[in-house]
């Protein structure tokens, strides 16, 4: 089931939006399930496609000149995945895009979610909301990176994704708050010496 309140608040669409409006775009998409490691999108790919992700997780990475996986983003239930480089740049994607756990998704081609928009005026209002939302995430992701000590990025990191130190390797963590694994284990071994913190995070 599609948590459309979920749904709103981390994309700040409209309250207006209702479930039979989110539906015109649910019964035109498709259901998917993946397996662990399965590539949903390549790099090099030009794939329009647009998922919903309804259980699982799924990896963004690239790979660097050494041969060596980047983990660039985690992305949970209830998030949307798109090849943004197509999308908003017409390029080829640069990224894998891996689900790292059985996943499930709803997948749209971007063309149909186009026409859809247009003519259901609810979701045409809310599509700029979404693209905020991506240029919001890239500019905090560089603030943070800019302003931030790696112990705040992590523990807003944790704030975002209460689960995730349960779920993904520490490795993948690691890339996406652009530390080494054993900088974050010193991390959390300092919070770890804050008891509030430690049940607050849920730090292992």
């Amino acid at each position: 089931m599609v948590d459309l309140g979920k749904i709103k608040q981390l994309y700040n669409f409209s309250k207006q939006l209702s479930f039979s409006d989110a539906n015109e775009l649910i019964s035109a998409a498709e259901s998917n399930s993946f397996t662990k490691k399965e590539i949903i999108i390549e790099e090099g790919s030009k794939m329009n496609t647009v998922y919903f992700v309804r259980s699982g997780m799924i990896r963004k990475y690239f790979i660097n000149e050494k041969g060596e996986e980047i983990t660039f983003a985690l992305i949970p239930e209830n998030y949307i995945v798109a090849n943004v480089d197509v999308i908003l740049f017409d390029q080829a994607s640069r990224f894998h895009y891996e689900a790292i756990e059985k996943t499930k998704t709803f997948s749209i081609d971007y063309d149909v979610i186009q026409k859809i928009f247009e003519s259901n005026p609810k979701l045409e209002a809310n599509r700029k909301k979404f693209f905020q939302r991506i240029v919001r995430e890239a500019h905090l992701r560089i603030e943070g990176f800019v302003l931030h000590t790696p112990e705040e990025r992590y523990i807003k990191f944790i704030e975002k994704y209460p689960d995730i130190n349960n779920r993904v390797p520490d490795k993948y963590i690691a890339n996406v708050l652009g530390i080494t694994p054993v900088s974050l284990s010193r991390i959390r071994a300092r919070i770890i010496k804050k008891p509030s913190t430690k049940k607050q995070y849920r730090i292992n």
